[in-house]
């Protein structure tokens, strides 16, 4: 049988371009079901010692980490190489101290039995909350130590990306969905991370099974059983539905008899043929169906000009998944297994206090705990009524240290979720914005800040006005104001 291509990601961490996803174990294990895990590691122990020998993993994944733990050492002991490691870390928010970063490392090291993991991807469920920025730094440490071979993302999207990097973290992958059925990766997220050497791992590219043969002709389902289908039935239905789906579930039919191959061949080797994809993700389910050789001839698939513009005039036929990639962990619509989370969403605490003011009960205020609040006498943001204003913003972190200082692009994104988060923890929303006041240090940034704004207002339209050629405090190259009318429950 042969391998699976090698490949190189960071520093020189090895990966296969396929690589041998557990997040199913989750699904196996759900409701206390049995599930042996010795069976399971003898079950990956034959997709290591077959080349598929990069498992990707992550600490909600079921006992995914303790099984490839188990074959890991199985392996080290053999005198065999040993298989790569990636697994991901997706804390709550909150404050991201040394001490919590390090267990989170360590609590994966002690699952995975090994000293350094390969490639730590981090998690966030919300950039609002601003702690996320100490977690790398800290995460940066750690790899210096060598606890950590290189940081990842997952589900992060191209402003952020470039934020962190503007920031000076060092990534070295990112970690998301990209599919027939979700091309968002193809947009600026590919150009952020081609720009800037971060390789863009893709799951999802067969849509849990449903871009495959068994597929092509059949009548929608309605009786989905495991979660990862659940998901990616979400994902057909916001690309406008099972018609449009079976048409171009028709076309990949197509091309795949005129190649040989497999509809899901074609399906990988789409993906695949993006110049910043590094590698796909490709589920097991361990101790059932396993498709390895198959899978391999995704990797020898070359389309041509007629192929390429088949499946273009076919996604064209389709919906466009809204957004950016990882927002469907983060808003409307939900394209999860578990559906709407707005209610976990909801659940998470204010990003910043709330403290009413002692004159005036009735307006409350909300307080980052930056110095210069409490040097200069204001709040982060004021609610009287349904009306909340926020204070001038600059992107300064919580240790007031400036984000992003050489970069007006990545401050703006910073200030954004910063004004976000002051309007969050009043009990407002983005769509409640009416008016933002934009000033520049020099005015020629005007194009880069207001691309900002457009992604995050575009659908809002707020009054908006923009003035260049102020001098500023501090060494910030914007600063942001905004005002919000939160609508009557």
């Amino acid at each position: 049988m042969e391998h699976p291509d090698r490949t190189t990601i960071g520093r020189d961490v090895p990966i296969r371009r396929l690589i041998t996803g557990l997040w199913q174990m989750a699904d196996q294990e759900r409701d206390g079901k049995p599930f042996d895990l010795d069976k399971a590691a003898e079950a990956l122990l034959a997709y290591a010692r077959s080349g598929f020998d990069t498992f990707d993993m992550a600490d909600h994944y079921g006992s995914a980490e303790i099984v490839a733990g188990m074959v890991r050492k199985a392996m080290t002991e053999a005198g065999e190489a040993p298989p790569t490691l990636l697994t991901k870390w997706c804390p709550a928010p909150g404050p991201m101290s040394a001490d919590v970063v390090r267990q989170g490392v360590e609590t994966a090291l002690d699952r995975l039995q090994v000293d350094c993991v390969d490639v730590m991807q981090f998690h966030w469920w919300q950039y609002q909350s601003p702690e996320y920025l100490d977690a790398f730094e800290h995460l940066m440490r750690l790899r210096e130590e060598g606890m950590i071979r290189e940081i990842g993302l997952t589900n992060f999207d191209a402003a952020h990306l470039r934020m962190l990097i503007q920031h000076g973290i060092e990534i070295a992958s990112n970690q998301i969905c990209f599919s027939l059925l979700d091309r968002r990766a193809a947009r600026d997220l590919s150009e952020v991370a081609s720009a800037n050497n971060v390789a863009i791992l893709a799951f999802g590219t067969l849509c849990g099974g449903f871009l495959s043969k068994r597929w092509v002709g059949a009548d929608e389902p309605t009786d989905i059983p495991d979660w990862s289908r659940m998901k990616y039935k979400r994902f057909i239905g916001a690309n406008g539905g099972w018609k449009p789906f079976q048409d171009l579930m028709g076309v990949l039919n197509g091309v795949a008899d005129k190649h040989g191959v497999s509809v899901s061949n074609v399906a990988s080797a789409w993906v695949l043929d993006h110049d910043a994809v590094r590698a796909t993700i490709i589920g097991a389910r361990l101790g059932e169906a396993e498709h390895r050789q198959d899978n391999l001839n995704a990797l020898s698939l070359h389309f041509d000009d007629e192929d390429r513009d088949a499946i273009k005039a076919a996604t064209d036929q389709l919906d466009n998944i809204p957004g950016d990639c990882g927002d469907e962990y983060r808003k409307a619509p939900f394209l999860t297994a578990s559906g709407d989370l707005s209610d976990h969403l909801d659940a998470l605490p204010p990003v910043f206090d709330v403290v009413a003011a002692p004159a005036r009960p009735e307006r409350i205020r909300a307080l980052s705990g930056s110095i210069w609040e409490e040097k200069a006498g204001f709040a982060r943001a004021h609610r009287t009524g349904n009306c909340i204003r926020v204070s001038g913003t600059t992107a300064t972190d919580p240790h007031g240290k400036p984000v992003c200082a050489d970069d007006v692009e990545g401050q703006a994104v910073y200030i954004m979720d910063k004004i976000l988060a002051a309007i969050g923890s009043l009990g407002g929303v983005a769509e409640d914005v009416v008016r933002t006041r934009i000033y520049l240090r020099n005015a020629d940034d005007w194009e880069a800040v207001s691309r900002v704004h457009a992604r995050y207002f575009g659908d809002v339209l707020p009054a908006n006005t923009l003035v260049g050629g102020i001098q500023l405090i501090g060494p910030y190259a914007v600063e942001i104001e905004a005002e919000a009318e939160v609508s009557p429950a």
